[in-house]
């Protein structure tokens, strides 16, 4: 099986102070906790660094399938799924993330890597800096305003990644707790929508992928306008268990192009497409290669050979505990 630990693109510097790991469980990371370091964060995300993370546009002409198109209903997922960016290591980039229901109605969920990571080598694990959401973000613009992020929630096997092996992908899933916007508004509020959360729920499912890819595995598609980091984009099919790592054998998602840029995005069951609403019950973290006979493949231009979009299935042991931390915060 081909695995990439983290989509291309997707790996970055941390801030603030690395927490010694626990055995295990949830650790909540201070981020922007104050008005001035929530300003800050907004000051540094300036258009031109956001225009940085804009990959240029093709001119090829359409292409679209259900292993990837561009999202363009008006609705509750183009409400509650937005572009995630931080800078990792040095670096700036971004995922995706997505407002989930919860009690402090300012909690988003994303995977893991994008919160919290090691350097390309896998040392030096560190909280990723600079963190700001952007809920229903599209071509350099916010909607319903910019949020910085006060607090992420990571579990504390995952600071142990070293990027090494698939062994860490069942932990790559994350929480982020996030200030108001400039009209004080909390995001559930700001956005009118949230997405459900589901734990233990059965993965072999029809599934949604959302992402702001800003790369397409199709050589067709890529430089269109949403694989470019600047529009929503979405694959939809069955679920598929990827078995190529006996370490994490809870990795599942549906055929997709979507590369760098998607991490983080939700994995939805029972996703209703005129509301755009639907249960959360996984995240992007990685891709992989399946035979039609759910073979792992080791290249891709092997016949019959398709990429899948896979990540953790959220579960009661792992998942539940974060969003539990999470709602707890304000």
């Amino acid at each position: 099986m081909t695995w990439t630990q983290s989509l291309p693109g997707l790996a970055v510097l941390a801030a603030g102070l690395t927490l010694a790991p626990a055995a295990n469980g949830p650790l909540v990371q201070p981020m922007a906790t104050s008005a001035a370091a929530e300003q800050a964060v907004f000051d540094y995300w300036t258009p031109s660094r956001i225009a940085a993370l804009t990959e240029p546009s093709s001119g090829k002409p359409p292409k679209s399938g259900a292993d990837g198109a561009p999202w363009t209903s008006a609705n509750a997922a183009q409400q509650t799924v937005g572009r995630l960016f931080y800078t990792d290591h040095g670096e700036d980039a971004s995922c995706t993330a997505t407002v989930v229901d919860s009690a402090n109605r300012s909690t988003i969920v994303t995977a893991a890597h994008c919160v919290n990571n090691t350097d390309l080598i896998g040392e030096h694990n560190a909280w990723n800096a600079h963190l700001m959401f952007v809920p229903g973000y599209h071509d350099g613009q916010a909607p319903y305003g910019k949020f910085a992020v006060r607090y992420s929630v990571a579990d504390a096997t995952w600071l142990k990644n070293d990027q090494q092996g698939g062994q860490f992908n069942t932990y790559d899933q994350a929480f982020a707790v996030l200030g108001t916007n400039s009209g004080g508004k909390r995001v559930q509020d700001a956005v009118g929508a949230a997405q459900r959360i589901g734990f233990d729920l059965p993965a072999d499912a029809e599934v949604t992928q959302f992402g702001y890819p800003r790369a397409s595995d199709d050589p067709a598609r890529e430089g269109l306008p949403e694989y470019t980091g600047e529009r929503l984009a979405y694959c939809t099919g069955q679920a598929r268990h990827l078995t190529g790592t006996k370490e994490s054998p809870d990795q599942w998602g549906t055929a997709c192009v979507m590369g760098g840029g998607s991490s983080g995005g939700p994995r939805l069951r029972d996703f209703d497409p005129k509301t755009g609403l639907g249960t959360v019950i996984g995240d992007n973290s990685h891709s992989g290669l399946l035979s039609a006979t759910g073979i792992p493949c080791e290249d891709e231009k092997t016949d019959g050979c398709t990429r899948y979009l896979a990540g953790p299935q959220f579960s009661r042991a792992v998942t539940e505990p974060l969003y539990e931390a999470a709602q707890k915060q304000s």
